[in-house]
């Protein structure tokens, strides 16, 4: 990363001429101990039918981790990630200064993780190709429309979310299997207080005081083809419930398959499902009759450092009282080009429309339709996983 500041201020033409795009983590060695901090950041430009003026959005994401490695394979570590965004760029965690907070234990038997991580089934879900995965169209880290009646993202009202994510980010006890002939086993609990001071999700009635979550993946090559797939589940109990609240139950399946032609071409196709009983995936919304359901499906083709590819969404929230019915279907088409491990650029277009069965949205029509085109450039450092 060092490298990469001074090649770009001309403080070290050899870094310059010799650095390969690649950014790795910083490393600091304390004692026996060793401290790692990588980071991610995303930015955005685009124009939206809206008003067709441009716009920008970003989020930067800096992640710590603190470890220390024993001669036995036990490695015990520290982990955070801090984050800093704008109101459109606030992703799956609704905007949390710290999405991260947790202690884990990774060994050969598996790895065991306490504190504010990603659910088990979160962790090992599989969806279709995604392009870029901060701006896909299925759970994204950025959108391209505001709600001018409230001026946060218009898509926090539904969003396209196949994994499982009843948990969230809130405090939870983790744990992955390793690797066993291609399958892999992931459960976590999220009791209702687990550590001070760490997210506990929302503290309000309906709120799901202890959430179940199982998963099996599934991954393996067969000739030119690799597979993989996983279904997962999560089931928790409400407390203070509302009339008509039920525990959260949510339920998904995913699957991916990667054609490889040759060295440089690779076909790639693949779809998720999910279902769950909160009302568009708000798991402090768990009503009878507010089923909720999501579809993906994607097609890509990687060739060199270049990749296209075309995304569908769809999804529904049935009616729950003082709320109505939505309806979602997306359609996106992009294409990527991945300069290294740490800085890939995509450009693109996508299209969402949302239905209602009663009220309006703010064009005062039960209907709305919403178009972008945008540019988004990713830097990372390199293992940095999102």
């Amino acid at each position: 990363m060092w490298s990469l500041l001074l090649a770009a201020t001309g403080l070290c033409p050899a870094a310059a001429a010799d650095w390969d795009g690649t950014m790795p983590p910083y490393q600091l060695f304390p004692g026996d101990e060793q401290l790692d901090i990588g980071g991610v950041a995303g930015g955005a430009l685009f124009s939206n039918d809206g008003n067709g003026n441009q716009a920008v959005s970003g989020a930067a994401k800096l992640s710590p981790r603190l470890h220390r490695d024993f001669d036995s394979g036990l490695s015990l570590g520290l982990n955070a990630t801090l984050t800093a965004s704008d109101v459109l760029s606030r992703g799956r965690y609704g905007g949390d200064a710290v999405e991260q907070a947790y202690g884990d234990a990774r060994t050969g038997l598996g790895h065991l993780e306490i504190g504010q991580v990603d659910g088990a089934a979160y962790q090992l879900a599989v969806t279709g190709p995604k392009v870029d995965d901060q701006v896909s169209l299925d759970n994204p880290q950025t959108t391209f429309f505001r709600d001018p009646s409230t001026g946060h993202a218009f898509t926090d009202i539904f969003a396209l979310r196949t994994e499982i994510g009843a948990s969230s980010n809130f405090a939870k006890l983790a744990y992955v299997s390793p690797n066993l002939f291609g399958a892999q086993l992931a459960l976590s609990f999220t009791p209702k207080d687990v550590l001070p001071w760490l997210h506990e999700g929302p503290h309000l009635p309906g709120r799901q005081a202890g959430i179940w979550e199982g998963a099996l993946k599934y991954a393996d090559d067969f000739g030119p083809v690799s597979l993989s797939a996983y279904g997962g589940a999560a089931v928790g109990h409400a407390e203070h419930k509302p009339a008509g609240q039920e525990g959260i139950i949510d339920l998904g399946v995913g699957a991916r398959a990667d054609y490889s032609i040759n060295d440089d071409l690779t076909l790639s196709l693949g779809g998720a499902w999910r279902q769950s009983n909160a009302y568009a995936f708000q798991v402090a919304r768990s009503f009878q009759g507010a089923t909720t359901r999501a579809l993906q499906a994607s097609a890509s083709a990687t060739y060199e450092s270049w990749v296209v590819g075309i995304e569908y969404g769809d999804g529904d929230a049935g009616k729950i009282p003082g709320a109505p019915r939505l309806d979602l279907a997306g359609y996106q088409a992009s294409l990527g080009y991945n300069f290294s491990n740490s800085i890939t650029i995509s450009a693109g277009w996508q299209r969402l429309n949302y239905d209602r069965s009663s009220g309006a949205f703010y064009n005062a029509l039960p209907r709305i339709g919403l178009d972008a085109a945008f540019l988004h450039l990713t830097l990372k450092t390199s293992g940095q996983a999102r």
